[in-house]
């Protein structure tokens, strides 16, 4: 299952993080997940919601530029090489990691989420399934 994740560049000065939250806080939209990222000039925040679409029109409605991308939510065993493991099957799959970020509890019993960016997300989804690898679907981890 692949989740829509929603990017903003924002400029690396005190404050600029402040505005869409605040403009989503507004709204009703909760960020469930997010990373932040920063270079010398910008920064690009990157999140999930339940609605991105809708979160992306607030955004639109203040001034910012949001971009849709999809992403690959992947439980992993919360212990020592549960990280290690899913990355070998990514790696004999030939798959290249754009960016991960933790997502946090999964379903439960010693179980994480983490948010995979990868060129190619349909691909990555039949690879992964085809290890063994789990894919968490939006019901699960987003509880709708």
């Amino acid at each position: 299952m692949k989740l829509q994740q929603l990017s903003l560049f924002l400029e690396n000065r005190p404050g600029q993080l402040r505005a869409p939250c605040d403009a989503l806080a507004a709204a009703g939209i909760d960020l469930l997940t997010m990373s932040l990222a920063d270079t010398a000039q910008f920064g690009i925040l990157r999140f999930i919601v339940r609605d991105p679409e809708a979160a992306k029109k607030v955004l639109e409605e203040i001034g910012m530029v949001a971009k849709v991308t999809e992403v690959v939510p992947v439980e992993v065993e919360n212990r020592p090489g549960g990280l290690a493991a899913v990355l070998a099957a990514i790696e004999d799959a030939g798959l290249g990691v754009e960016y991960m970020y933790d997502f946090g509890a999964a379903s439960g019993g010693g179980k994480a989420a983490i948010i995979f960016r990868f060129d190619d997300p349909d691909a990555a989804l039949m690879a992964l399934e085809a290890a063994g690898v789990r894919v968490l679907d939006s019901e699960e981890l987003l509880g709708k």
